[in-house]
């Protein structure tokens, strides 16, 4: 019996003896069946070393964050992505081993391979975008660039993320317009929701007013914001009053606070107020006066 140079199994056969039927017999009987379950046994070994360094491989993504900034969001991100990973290779591995197994039985596999690569082409050509969507919106979330809830700048829109997923994120802007910005398109992010951020009020002097005067009653306003126990544990420091700029209308007077994304606006309205009703007094009462 004439064997292909790569096929140990007939080699085998011929060697204790068996030829013509008995051989055929045993080939489909009993090498067939053993080849399928070697393939099998591959693709589970392949299978789970390929999910495994997978997950590993997008968990260390994330891992690569600032420490202040691994938060239980970018783990659970993470861990999805991972999933996400695996079921990927999953696929490919079982893929690859269903056309081995159908190989084996005797499936022509050359119209279907055929076939495969004629649309594979056609789509690649077809869906680049869409790849290239996907891919972004991948690595998006496994760094945890933005998620929900943050305030982000893409191009010239910025909004409230209301969703992200991996083909498109969706922004609320201030005017209540919902913009739908694909991940691939997306070249440059500001993201106003990370660690911490600065809160800043404003205040128009008129010219002719004592600077001095108005510089000292925006540092009280500072110490007495810095020192009022509901509003101390929201600042990150004491906030510093300084002048912003000057014009022909007057001169702008500014106090800065640094302090959580969360508290930005409220610390904001209230140093605006506070700096508001202080700088009141340049106008209304002799120093004396000042509270």
């Amino acid at each position: 019996m004439d064997c292909p140079n790569d096929d140990w199994v007939c080699e085998l056969l011929a060697r204790l003896g068996l030829t013509g039927f008995g051989a055929r017999t045993v080939e489909i009987l009993v090498a067939q069946p053993l080849k399928i379950l070697l393939i099998l046994l591959a693709a589970v070994v392949a299978s789970r070393f390929g999910c495994r360094l997978a997950r590993r491989a997008v968990e260390g993504i994330g891992a690569r964050s600032p420490v202040g900034e691994r938060t239980a969001r970018t783990r659970q991100r993470a861990t999805t992505l991972g999933g996400v990973a695996s079921s990927a290779v999953r696929i490919v591995v079982w893929t690859l081993a269903s056309l081995a197994a159908l190989d084996e039985v005797g499936f022509n596999l050359g119209p279907l391979v055929a076939g495969a690569s004629i649309a594979g082409v056609a789509l690649g050509f077809g869906a680049q975008s869409l790849v290239k969507d996907f891919l972004s919106g991948f690595f998006i979330l496994a760094e945890d660039q933005y998620g929900v809830g943050d305030t982000i700048t893409v191009a010239d829109v910025t909004g409230i993320v209301e969703d992200v997923d991996l083909r498109h994120t969706r922004l609320r802007a201030a005017d209540g317009v919902v913009w739908f910005v694909p991940n691939g398109e997306i070249r440059k992010v500001g993201n106003a929701a990370k660690g911490w951020a600065v809160a800043s009020a404003d205040v128009v002097i008129t010219r002719g007013t004592d600077l001095d005067r108005a510089l000292a009653l925006a540092e009280e306003a500072s110490e007495a914001l810095a020192s009022d126990p509901a509003w101390a544990d929201r600042l990150d420091g004491r906030p510093q009053a300084h002048v912003e700029a000057a014009a022909a209308d007057g001169v702008t007077v500014r106090i800065t606070a640094r302090t959580s994304p969360d508290n930005r606006a409220e610390v904001s309205r209230e140093m605006r107020a506070r700096l508001a009703s202080r700088l009141q007094q340049v106008h209304t009462g002799p120093p004396d006066e000042i509270p």
